[in-house]
């Protein structure tokens, strides 16, 4: 297509930005409409996949046809095929009445899986047969039903990494990835970040009635060596929280940084917390997610190792059974137990009583890296009162993980 063709359908779809990678992006998507292809869209979180499959719809034979746009990571595990598949009335408890079902409602038009490498493997393989066959059988149901979609999937998540774990099909990746596109991440698109927060000033400047900001030349070249991990969704929450708190509309260097994230303090976290260098972290609340998991996995494996000491050293010393009553359980006091592990200098000299203390307040610490873990939750789901999306997006989670927190810790 010519660049005035691009730029037209740039307009059309809010697309701004004249980064070769983007531009080639909506070229490929644009040449592949017209056909029935599969189409897998990539890209890192926050870099705007969702506008592609808008266009591939509109500008194929099946845009009079419905468009339905579904977040994988959003659905519980135990209702995404009853919303994908639809289910019969009766299927399960609560399924009071028939169900239709996402791809019998778009039949004729086109499904956009977004966050498809979620899909548990159960859905996955059925997906897989609507891909080869166009058949798909409802929940509670014997009955094979025909549907006739275009597919086109989204994902920010390594899906030749996820099929090497066994999280994701091979044979669903390939019938997925006909037709592949890569959005560049922000970092990548030169001026185009200007260009972004130009425009995203403008809006907000519209929206909130007030002169649009501006940046200075070295406030420029700050935006432009800035890494972008949230990508344009980053820079779009940046733009307007700068819009709204500075009285000053013309915007330096100094007030800029203030609003951006330290980058060195992100990549320095791994080495110190000790978590693996093998994967990615795209913020320090994923980081700290998964400081919490690690410690709260080595202090499990701490109360084994006491409780496996204490009962060798309680039914091996005849002695030790001196220091309590036939009713109590035997129990060595944790700093005679592992003091290497607590601090090499502690020695015991208080009584029983305070030994048994001592084990209780550990247990209570370990237990309470679940209660930091769900007043983050808490506090994520207040901020913004109550939307679990907008939630999960603040803590760096899919929908799915966060929905099942939710009801792990009873905060419904």
């Amino acid at each position: 297509m010519t660049k005035a063709e691009i730029q037209q359908v740039k307009l059309r779809f809010g697309i701004i930005g004249n980064n070769e990678g983007l531009t080639r992006a909506i070229d490929i998507a644009i040449q592949v409409a017209p056909t029935d292809l599969s189409v897998l869209i990539t890209g890192e979180s926050g870099v705007g996949k969702e506008s592609f499959p808008q266009i591939i719809h509109q500008y194929s034979k099946r845009k009079h046809g419905q468009y339905i746009a579904v977040n994988c990571g959003a659905i519980p595990e135990g209702t995404i095929d009853s919303e994908l598949f639809g289910h019969e009335k009766g299927a399960f408890t609560g399924a009071i009445s028939e169900r239709k079902g996402y791809f019998g409602e778009a039949d004729g038009g086109t499904i956009f899986l977004d966050e498809v490498g979620e899909l548990p493997l159960p859905t996955q393989a059925r997906l897989l047969r609507v891909l080869e066959t166009g058949e798909f059988i409802k929940v509670g149901s014997s009955k094979v039903e025909k549907t006739n979609v275009r597919i086109v999937a989204a994902t920010n998540v390594n899906l030749a990494q996820a099929i090497t774990d066994g999280r994701f099909r091979e044979d669903l990746y390939y019938r997925l990835n006909t037709v592949p596109i890569q959005v560049p991440p922000l970092r990548e698109r030169g001026e185009d970040v200007v260009l972004l927060f130009r425009k995203f000033a403008s809006d907000f400047a519209e929206k909130y009635r007030m002169p649009a900001i501006q940046l200075t030349e070295d406030a420029k070249q700050v935006l432009l060596s800035y890494a972008w991990p949230g990508n344009v969704r980053q820079l779009k929450n940046i733009t307007e929280q700068i819009s709204i708190i500075e009285t000053n509309r013309e915007i330096d260097a100094s007030i800029l940084k203030t609003y951006l994230p330290a980058q060195n303090n992100t990549q320095r976290l791994p080495a110190l917390f000790g978590v693996k260098d093998n994967k990615g972290f795209e913020s320090e609340r994923e980081i700290l997610y998964q400081v919490l998991f690690d410690m709260r996995q080595d202090v499990t494996e701490l109360k084994k190792l006491v409780h496996e000491i204490m009962t060798e050293r309680g039914t091996a010393s005849a002695a030790q059974s001196a220091y309590y009553t036939p009713a109590s359980p035997i129990v060595t006091p944790v700093s005679q137990v592992v003091p290497t592990i607590i601090h090499p200098a502690i020695k015991s000299s208080t009584p029983v009583e305070d030994d048994i203390q001592d084990t209780e307040e550990y247990v209570e610490e370990s237990l309470a890296l679940d209660d930091v873990e769900k007043d983050m939750i808490r506090k994520a789901l207040e901020k913004h009162h109550g939307k679990r999306k907008a939630a999960a997006r603040d803590l760096n989670i899919s929908e799915r993980t966060l929905y099942r927190k939710i009801k792990e810790y009873g905060l419904d």
